[in-house]
């Protein structure tokens, strides 16, 4: 009787452990590492060959630098994210903005976010901002004073825009706003500028003469104290993948009445519904991410922060040997579904028709 019971036990046990590993070996995706985790615990850059793969909300990048935490015409704000690197095109033109935007009276930049050391997805808010070519520029001027740390922190951006109207407030809009986005459309490495829907229409109001540079000024949801500057794809990048242009006009007709209809502002239908960097792991990512998530990094963040003139080259440090990205194209990997890539090249309205609002 003992025998019997003690052979029962053991099938028993035997066949809990082959059941505990096949329910182990039917979740493998669960137990992956999600991207945003581990390109987010970057501290610096990969110091290789500077290079952007991938799509802006769908990537990472190579051989990033910092713009510095104070120049003469701006300061970093919301410094402890790190968020402060770029493609060093993308700093060289935030620098350059500083400069001429200050000739045409605009006091100095506030900066907000950038990208991450590596980009790839970030832990909280953006879904572009990925390869290293998107930059935040706050529609407040910089003081007069040198902000504090702890003022970078906590200071709030001045709202641009009635929450209730969609419609600029007047009161704090003036010329040297619409002077501050003109010079920034104005430079050729800049595709698309995003702006509140009221932004764009009191520029589609107020702006006489030459209005070329109007078909880069494009609205999206939010950006109401700030707004988004996108360079394109730079030399050196095989794998960046380009967005689409932007129309020729100057998006002051159909598209832009359709953020003054009552759909755009419609409650989102799904609000719990994942965000894409809440699911993305290494395999939604181009194959060329890997090399640069395990790239060696510079000796220090100095060491690869943009000084303007020439652009710095990190120096690795000596002990590992940096990796050469792979020379193919990048394919896209696994692709998300599309009803969570929250954040897509911004589409040319024919028709208005309704779409999800992204989550940020």
């Amino acid at each position: 009787m003992k025998t019997v019971m003690r052979s029962s036990l053991g099938r028993k046990s035997l066949l809990a452990v082959m059941l505990g590993l096949l329910a182990f070996a039917a979740q493998p995706a669960a137990a992956e590492e999600r991207a945003k985790d581990l390109f987010g615990a970057k501290k610096l850059p990969a110091a290789i060959a500077s290079q952007s793969i991938g799509f802006y909300s769908k990537g990472c990048f190579a051989g990033g630098v910092a713009i510095p935490m104070d120049g003469p015409t701006w300061e970093v704000m919301r410094p402890s994210r790190n968020r402060r690197w770029g493609h060093p095109a993308m700093i060289a033109v935030i620098e350059k903005l500083s400069r001429d935007a200050a000739a045409d009276g605009w006091p100095g930049l506030l900066i907000g976010d950038i990208s991450q050391p590596r980009g790839g997805p970030m832990m909280t808010g953006h879904a572009s901002h990925q390869i290293g070519l998107d930059a935040d520029i706050w529609l407040t001027p910089m003081p007069s004073r040198p902000l504090s740390m702890a003022q970078r922190e906590g200071m709030s951006a001045t709202l641009m825009v009635d929450e209730k109207t969609h419609l600029v407030k007047d009161a704090l809009w003036t010329p040297a706003h619409t002077r501050l986005l003109q010079r920034a459309a104005g430079y050729p490495e800049v595709e698309r500028i995003l702006v509140n829907p009221g932004i764009k229409k009191k520029l589609c109001d107020t702006v006489k003469g030459d209005r070329d540079w109007l078909r880069k000024i494009r609205p999206f949801w939010g950006h109401d104290y700030h707004f988004h500057m996108r360079i394109g794809c730079q030399p050196g990048s095989p794998n960046c993948k380009a967005q689409e242009a932007t129309p020729a006009d100057d998006g002051c007709g159909k598209p832009l009445a359709w953020w003054f209809t009552q759909e755009p502002w419609r409650p989102n239908k799904n609000p719990d519904a994942p965000k894409a960097r809440d699911l993305m792991t290494m395999a939604n990512l181009p194959k060329e991410c890997r090399a640069v998530l395990d790239a060696p990094g510079p000796a220090s963040a100095e060491a690869a922060t943009y000084h303007g003139g020439s652009v710095p080259v990190a120096a690795a440090a000596p002990e590992p040997e940096a990796p050469s990205l792979p020379a193919t194209t990048a394919s896209g990997a696994a692709g998300l579904p599309t009803s969570v890539n929250a954040f897509t090249a911004t589409p040319e309205i024919g028709i208005p028709l309704p779409r999800p609002r992204p989550g940020n």
